[in-house]
């Protein structure tokens, strides 16, 4: 970690290991390989996600999120 901030090394290894937490190590292959397959621009995706919104509503739909994250685990153990 260089300034608090993890190396990319770090990043790619964290981010497999809540791909395959939450998708299983199949579909997180699927996932990594269709992110790599389609032309993605992060940043213009990041600017729309949350157009329109109001930050209550954004609040709002993050804390739904939260609470199906019990929901969320289960589902991935099956």
């Amino acid at each position: 970690m260089i300034n608090g901030m993890k190396v990319d090394t770090e990043i790619k290894v964290l981010g497999f290991q809540i791909l395959t937490q939450y998708l299983g190590l199949v579909e997180a292959e699927r996932f990594i390989t269709l992110i790599q397959r389609e032309k993605f621009d992060y940043t213009q995706w990041q600017q729309t996600l949350f157009a329109g919104l109001s930050g209550e509503e954004i609040s709002r739909q993050a804390m739904d999120f939260h609470k199906k994250k019990p929901e969320r685990l289960a589902m991935a153990v099956v």
